[in-house]
């Protein structure tokens, strides 16, 4: 163990002299202005901002509007957009423990009130690779999958029988074949579809984390992060001084959306 953490350190050092200058690393691509209070990116670029008013808008990867969905006032303040299949894309309203699901259009397809599965306390969700949606549920300790229609398929065991300790998961993630599951505290725990942990990833208390691909990307104080989960390698960037005061951070494979005081700052990233 004591070796693993010498070669992290050492990459860590070495990437980050690498990675000093602004222009080999970022280079801008465009900015887009507007009243944003969140906002996400799916894998195809495009970017959904939710505003003050919380009306959901989805632009295309050239900055353009394409959708929006106004039914805000049934469901109060959207908690986590997921979007990490562009063709079906969940709202997740916490204080109504309420899952809304939309098309590619932000048209409504289906409704999912927890609350009629007896499920109350839920930070995190997250879409499954089958279109099925994970959620951990808080009062149960339980990692849960649901159809499309809001009913229980599986359930892990007690997370407390599981782990001998009680996580609080902000993030749930499903990607190649595990589930990922972000305690910011705790770090990163990987399960299979069966519920059986795999790995436990001592990632902790970094923002703006996801898992997409074979890669974490996350931030923390001035330091972007990227950790290759089958390398268990780190990359870090410093970030510009113009970047240091963003809000928020989101990332695919290769662009960082920075978001500013109403403004997301897009870069490629090389």
């Amino acid at each position: 163990m004591k070796y693993l953490f010498t070669i992290l350190a050492f990459n860590f050092l070495t990437l980050s002299a690498k990675t000093q200058e602004k222009d080999s690393v970022f280079q801008h691509i465009r900015t887009i202005t507007g009243d944003i209070a969140s906002f996400t990116v799916d894998n195809l670029d495009n970017i959904y901002i939710l505003n003050s008013r919380n009306q959901l808008k989805k632009l295309d990867s050239k900055g353009d509007s394409v959708a929006a969905f106004n039914d805000v006032r049934k469901f109060g303040k959207a908690t986590l957009v997921d979007v990490s299949n562009p063709l079906k894309i969940l709202l997740y309203y916490k204080d109504f423990s309420t899952i809304v699901m939309l098309d590619r259009f932000l048209n409504i397809r289906n409704i999912i009130d927890l609350r009629k599965q007896n499920i109350f306390q839920v930070k995190a969700i997250g879409q499954s690779y089958d279109n099925k949606i994970w959620l951990y549920d808080e009062l149960d300790n339980k990692l849960k999958k649901l159809d499309e229609e809001g009913k229980l398929e599986q359930e892990t065991p007690d997370f407390r029988l599981l782990l001998g300790q009680i996580v609080s998961p902000i993030r749930i993630y499903d990607e190649d074949k595990y589930v990922y599951l972000y305690d910011t505290a705790k770090g990163v725990y990987v399960f299979d579809y069966y519920g059986t942990l795999k790995n436990n990833i001592l990632i902790q208390q970094w923002k703006n984390l996801k898992v997409t691909g074979k890669y974490i990307y996350g931030s923390k104080a001035d330091s972007l992060y990227r950790y290759e989960i089958s390398r268990f390698m780190y990359d870090e960037w410093k970030l510009p001084a113009d970047l240091v005061d963003a809000r928020a951070f989101n990332f695919t494979s290769t662009r960082l959306y920075a978001l500013r005081e109403n403004a997301i700052e897009i870069y490629s990233v090389r």
